[in-house]
């Protein structure tokens, strides 16, 4: 039977033959270097079927980037999530974004508004993962030369769609073994891949507010707030 583990590891493989052009200088796959500690994640938290499936958009600098785990700030991933495996170095850094691993001492803030909103809700992860699970849709972080944050979406076309058949071919098949009765985007581009991905699916999907500081109605009250989206969603 075909495992969490065993589409993330042929995804590994599939992105690392992609090839991509400036601006974008740097390409991270944290399925491969960090893969320890994500393959935890989805040993420990990703078996048996979810209500609720989440998915974000790739890894942030500081947190899948550098854990393994999506949305994965150090802190929520090694004290509450209960993860701390040993994390490799990209074959190529950028000196601007080290990969650091879990001595990262710098934070996601859109992991720790997302776990920490889940760790006030539910207290321990096992209750959390009971009914929910998270991942994203994209392995992959890219750099420019700079070391400025460059997003999936921005990719040139043919760059784009090969990265997508991937990343589609993923997720289907992750949901085929998580067999949920509603995704949420995080953020509309992960609701987009959604629609393009599944088509026409008896699984429901929706949007819930990305935590990103960005997004300045998430500087709001992120958790307040979708806490009132779940609600209207009938999902608390």
């Amino acid at each position: 039977m075909t495992t969490l583990i065993d589409i993330s590891r042929a995804l590994a493989a599939e992105v690392d033959a992609l090839h991509f052009s400036p601006p974008v200088t740097h390409v991270y796959n944290p399925l491969r270097y960090a893969r320890l500690p994500h393959e935890a994640y989805l040993r420990r938290y990703g078996s048996g079927e979810k209500d609720v499936v989440l998915l974000g958009m790739n890894p942030g600098p500081f947190g899948m980037a550098q854990t393994g785990v999506p949305f994965g700030d150090t802190t929520m991933v090694r004290d509450w999530l209960g993860i701390e495996e040993p994390v490799d170095a990209p074959a190529q850094q950028h000196p601007r974004r080290p990969i650091e691993g879990f001595a990262c001492r710098r934070h996601e803030v859109s992991g720790q508004r997302l776990w920490g909103w889940a760790r006030e809700r539910w207290v321990t992860p096992e209750s959390f993962f009971a009914r929910f699970f998270v991942m994203n849709y994209c392995p992959l972080a890219f750099m420019e030369a700079s070391g400025k944050n460059f997003t999936p979406d921005k990719l040139p076309p043919d760059e784009r769609q090969a990265l997508f058949a991937c990343c589609d071919r993923a997720l289907c098949a992750s949901l085929a073994v998580l067999a949920p009765h509603i995704v949420l985007g995080i953020g509309e581009f992960a609701v987009k891949r959604l629609h393009a991905a599944l088509g026409e699916t008896s699984v429901r999907i929706a949007s819930i507010l990305h935590p990103s500081p960005a997004n300045p109605q998430a500087n709001r009250g992120w958790s307040a707030h979708i806490e009132v989206q779940l609600a209207e969603l009938g999902i608390l």
